[in-house]
């Protein structure tokens, strides 16, 4: 049994870790391509922002809220509703199977250069709560 305090801060390490992973992979291919390919990449990376920053955003908020209404004291599997496991596996079993297949640099560029910041963007969601509970 842990604090929900604690809650807040495994939410930020769960969504932080791959934020960080997949930025770096996303700049990483950027830094890769020629600069010719960048006018129409760099259009697809705002719309894969925007995309996940409102996705993103509900989702953290939707579980901060839950966290909140939890017992002082609660186990860890607590820290997201069945649903949001089963969208965290998804997700990392998404990414496997992408890599498996390989994608074009284009896409890793734009779209991991989309989503992982946006990712990270929620852990400090996760953060930001974490330090005002009590």
């Amino acid at each position: 049994m842990v604090s929900k305090r604690i809650l807040y801060y495994v939410a930020t390490a769960i969504w932080a870790v791959p934020g960080i992973i997949i930025t770096v992979k996303g700049i990483g291919a950027y830094c890769a391509m020629p600069a010719a390919r960048l006018w129409w990449l760099l259009p697809c990376t705002a719309a894969v922002l925007c995309g996940f920053f409102f996705m993103f955003r509900k989702i953290a908020r939707k579980y901060c809220t839950r966290i909140a209404a939890l017992p002082e004291r609660t186990t860890v599997w607590q820290t997201f509703p069945l649903r949001g496991w089963i969208l965290i596996v998804f997700m990392m079993g998404l990414g496997m199977a992408l890599k498996i297949i390989g994608v074009p640099a284009e896409f890793t560029a734009s779209f991991y250069s989309g989503l992982g910041p946006m990712l990270l963007y929620a852990s400090v969601i996760f953060l930001q709560n974490g330090l005002r509970s009590q």
